[in-house]
């Protein structure tokens, strides 16, 4: 009856003691056992025994560069085994160059090639389910032959009836329920090894998977992956005047949240160029343009590509860029786009205190570090990577330096933060990949003064102040009142303490009152301000010069002063 305790609750964890049970029995198979017996899971399922191991963790023997590449195939093992959903957290844990070991990352790498295609007819009857026909009704033909499989969908080629070339991403039968079985059933056996292991437990992995079943819920929805790449088309559009950047068009008519079809982009994937030469040298500067964009995506939209790898850009076949796969997006608030803009700046300008400063803004973390301490670490930590190439840069080591010189001060960035570095190693191997040497510091500081400009704008200033506005009329309306709940309760008959003051409620209204002329005073300051962000002629001859809506602003902000006058009159 343990498990009534844990996260999973008893009534979920009877129905999936079956996959509980495989999922044990295969882990130990592949080394776990003495972790599970540490644990105790192996007593949480009456009747389980541990079945004969093919090898064990050992710490005996082996530098920590080979125990870590032990436990990586281990853990790869074990993923295969346990198919798709195990596999895609495998995959996800492949991504973490900013805290695994690099000799673990390579094992959990090869999980990438690992998932299994379904038979064409299962593809077919989730294809005719959904939309409602026979498969021959909508497509003329369709390769039964799967041209690319992952964790969640299986790719098809297929041609519509008046001659468009598309591909169909089918959602695998039931993947759904399993990814949630799995989910369940895993985060609760690691909670219990990190109990027991100081080094699974310093890997992170309990919040790891909680971010992969988050992240998993939209990819599980394919109309998410519609309307991400419809969002991102139409952004590119503004600032792609070229046009040389394709992103395949979505045929809404016949996509739901199991099937998605999108327009065929008939090109050659980066990842099979070896080098410049074999990709010609005309891509060089398309590639470095595409990569232009994509950090203005990031930077000024605060929407982009988070898995652009070399398997999801191609080549066309007239000398375009495509991109595919919109299933893992980026999304960053506006603060958090200031933020990276502002953490940007300061690194190709070596200011490393503004640097230092914007890292303690959007951190999580317990006490304030010493500044002076953390100024020098960072310095010492980034400085050596600045201005170098992308042939000369590790683009891994300096994120991996980064997140340790923070951890080391016990600072922690949020997940978002950790998408955005691995968006930028992403494309840094796709450089490294074809011999491309590509200053990704001088790429952006192209447009980093631009946005600079535009977060600084009187514009941006005057949003600002509007929404300072109004958050101080909340708070006039919101402060008396939690003020009088708060007295109220405090007089109540069941606390231990009676305090009477004399003309008391005297002495609350006229708190209250302050409070009331406090936010005023603050409002007509607000549009003064707000008033004077209008005016745009320094030179002033005649009051016709000033703009009406400086004198609206203005005229706001008398009225609010006469009503404090008079509050403080009476």
């Amino acid at each position: 009856m343990d498990l009534i305790k844990t996260g999973i609750g008893i009534s979920k964890t009877i129905k999936n003691v079956s996959r509980f049970r495989e999922i044990l029995t295969v882990l130990s198979r592949h080394g776990f056992s003495e972790l599970i017996v540490k644990s105790g899971l192996d007593k949480l399922i009456p009747g389980f025994v541990l079945p004969a191991r093919v090898s064990e963790l050992k710490n005996e023997a082996l530098s920590n560069e080979e125990w870590w590449r032990v436990f990586g195939t281990q853990l790869r093992l074990s993923f295969e085994e346990l198919g798709p959903s195990f596999i895609k957290v495998g995959q996800l844990m492949a991504t973490r160059e900013d805290i695994l070991e690099p000799s673990m990352i390579k094992e959990l790498k090869l999980l990438q090639n690992k998932v299994k295609g379904i038979p064409f007819e299962a593809a077919q009857k989730v294809i005719e389910e959904n939309l409602g026909k026979k498969i021959g009704e909508v497509f003329s033909y369709i390769d039964p032959k799967a041209i690319g499989t992952a964790s969640i969908g299986v790719v098809y080629q297929a041609e519509l009836h008046n001659g468009q070339k598309v591909v169909v991403k089918v959602r695998r039968p039931n993947i759904a329920k399993t990814i949630l079985t799995d989910f369940e059933i895993l985060l609760f056996i690691v909670q219990k090894l990190e109990r027991v292991s100081s080094e699974i437990k310093f890997l992170g992995m309990s919040r790891m998977i909680s971010d992969f079943f988050k992240s998993t819920q939209n990819e599980l929805n394919f109309l998410i992956e519609a309307q991400n790449c419809e969002r991102l088309k139409k952004n590119l559009e503004v600032i792609d005047k070229d046009g040389f950047l394709v992103v395949p068009k979505v045929f809404r008519e016949y996509s739901t949240q199991e099937v998605l079809v999108l327009e065929f982009l008939d090109g050659k994937p980066f990842n099979e160029f070896t080098s410049m030469d074999e990709l010609g040298l005309d891509m060089a500067e398309k590639l470095e343009k595409s990569i232009e964009l994509f950090t203005h995506t990031l930077l000024a939209d605060g929407f982009f590509h988070a898995d652009l790898h070399g398997g999801n850009f191609f080549v066309l076949k007239d000398r375009r860029i495509g991109i595919i796969d919109f299933g893992l997006m980026g999304t960053l608030s506006k603060k958090n786009r200031a933020n990276l803009i502002a953490i940007l700046y300061a690194v190709i300008t070596y200011n490393f205190d503004n640097l230092v400063y914007e890292f303690l803004d959007v951190a999580e973390y317990e006490s304030v570090p010493d500044h002076e301490e953390l100024i020098r670490d960072i310095k010492d930590s980034i400085s050596p990577y600045i201005g170098l190439s992308i042939k000369e840069t590790n683009m891994t080591a300096l994120v991996q330096s980064l997140v340790r010189t923070l951890s080391k001060h016990e600072l922690y960035l949020p997940r978002e933060w950790f998408i955005i570095f691995r968006a930028l190693m992403t494309l840094d191997g796709v450089g490294k990949s074809i011999g491309m040497d590509l200053n990704i510091f001088k790429v952006l500081e192209k447009d980093l003064p631009h946005l600079v400009n535009e977060l600084l704008s009187k514009q941006n200033a005057q949003e600002e102040l509007m929404w300072v506005a109004k958050d101080v009329i909340s708070s006039l309306r919101i402060v008396p009142k939690h003020l009088k709940w708060f007295l109220k309760e405090s007089s109540k008959n069941n606390y231990s303490a009676e305090i009477r003051i004399k003309d008391f409620e005297r002495l609350t209204k006229g708190l209250n009152r302050s409070f009331y002329i406090l936010g005023l005073s603050l409002m007509a300051a607000v549009f003064i301000l707000c008033g004077s962000l209008f005016v745009k002629n320094p030179e002033i001859t005649k009051l016709s010069d000033i703009p009406i809506l400086s004198w609206i602003f203005w005229g706001i902000a008398a009225y609010m002063m006469g009503r404090v006058a008079l509050l403080r009159k009476f």
